[in-house]
């Protein structure tokens, strides 16, 4: 074969490889959980009828992202609010759901019921519920976490396939993280329930290790590449920034990070450079770029940079050398120093949960109550479109890209945009 013929043998083979990766999305912000996309041909408007392929009634609400592997997208949500609201929590149920990405017909439903004692129905909850936490998918089986009701997965006719329970402990806020698969390991942030990350293996759910000495955070996993072909498994939590071994669950190092109680913004990477950000309670921002590949404590050799700004709840977006957050504002920041490139208000807002995604030189932003916008990605604020979908209900969750459609969720319905396949 000629030198020719290799390296176009050599392309075709990549672009076989991005467009594999842009079918599916199968965990919290995609492949890489960054949230960002190799897909082209997302649309750029939408509103009640225009590019909206189908739009299906949801059992209940929730707050976790939709996934999507192949003609299959998979989501939780919860009932029963309204009875623990009156005090009877033995009523809520987490549900898991299949939908025909074609259609948006619900394929088949499991229902969960919760492991009690449960959270009760408190302010906290009445934001984001009992089903937080994306689902993951290896193209076997679907994996959900429902806190201390724990880990559970399924084949993809909605048979269940084992059920491990990761801790007994509660908190007001209830859980959020997000599980991650990594070889043949099922990666859960079981800090509030457990004060520990926990691994369990993909087939039986049998546990593997366990990362002790982790305090309430509701960030999820990040696999971070470093020298060597290898990958680290980093995690936010309150002050400190940890990177452990994700085949044995020990801890390689740690850092200084953001100053916060709550830490649940959850982190993003690229060629070894971690960006984290966060809030406290008190009001102090912050963001903070560091070096992964230490050993022991590294704050003082692997920070790069730390600036005020972030937010607490969203997490940001890494795309073309520029680092995004969204808070009504939206700021862009250079990702190699730190320093501002703008910061302009985009809408008003109080709370938002859902995390910015790119894809085609674009950024789509779900909002709570504002509807959605799509952005010109680059260094200053340009606003293409601002789309409404007609109805009242809530956004909370981060859309799924795949295939040149976008999978959004409210608390009220699940959406499919763009052309029909």
């Amino acid at each position: 074969m000629s030198t020719h013929a290799r390296r176009l043998l050599a392309a075709a083979i990549l672009l076989g490889l991005a467009a594999a990766a842009g079918a599916n999305w199968p965990g919290f912000r995609g492949p890489h959980g960054d949230g960002v996309s190799p897909d082209r041909g997302l649309p750029v408007k939408w509103n009640a009828t225009e590019n909206v392929v189908w739009k299906t009634k949801l059992p209940g609400p929730g707050t976790s992202s939709p996934i999507v592997w192949g003609d299959r997208v998979f989501l939780t949500c919860d009932t029963g609010r309204a009875d623990a609201r009156k005090g009877d929590v033995a009523k809520v149920r987490r549900h898991l759901l299949c939908v025909d990405r074609k259609s948006g017909e619900i394929l088949w439903q499991v229902d969960v019921p919760a492991k009690l004692p449960e959270n009760d129905y408190n302010r906290y909850l009445q934001e984001h519920g009992y089903a937080s936490s994306t689902p993951a998918t290896d193209g076997e089986r679907v994996y959900v976490f429902f806190g201390r009701t724990g880990v559970l997965a399924f084949d993809f006719a909605g048979k269940q396939l084992w059920h491990t329970e990761v801790g007994k402990y509660l908190n007001s806020w209830g859980s959020a993280a997000s599980l991650v698969l990594y070889k043949n390991l099922v990666i859960v942030n079981a800090s509030v329930e457990n004060a520990a990350l926990i691994a369990l293996d993909k087939k039986t759910g049998e546990r593997v290790w366990r990362a002790g000495g982790i305090r309430d955070c509701w960030s999820t996993p990040l696999l971070v590449e470093v020298a060597g072909g290898k990958q680290e498994l980093v995690l936010n939590t309150p002050g400190i920034m940890f990177g452990f071994d994700p085949e044995k669950g020990t801890k390689l190092w740690e850092c200084e990070g953001i100053t916060t109680s709550t830490p649940t913004s959850s982190p993003v990477a690229k060629d070894g450079v971690i960006y984290i950000m966060g809030a406290s309670m008190e009001g102090s921002r912050a963001v903070l770029a560091l070096r992964a590949g230490g050993r022991g404590e590294v704050s003082k050799t692997h920070i790069l940079w730390r600036r005020k700004g972030g937010t607490n709840h969203t997490s940001p977006l890494l795309y073309n050398g520029r680092l995004y957050y969204v808070s009504g504002l939206v700021t862009c920041l250079k990702a190699d120093t730190g320093a501002p490139v703008f910061e302009e208000r985009l809408y008003e807002a109080r709370m938002e949960y859902d995390s910015p995604v790119a894809a085609e030189g674009r950024i789509y932003i779900f909002t709570r109550k504002s509807g959605a916008y799509v952005l010109a990605a680059g260094d200053k604020l340009e606003v293409l479109a601002h789309n409404e979908l007609g109805d009242r209900s809530t956004f909370n969750a981060s859309p799924a890209v795949s295939g040149g459609q976008l999978f959004v969720r409210s608390d009220t319905y699940l959406y499919c945009l763009g052309m029909k396949r």
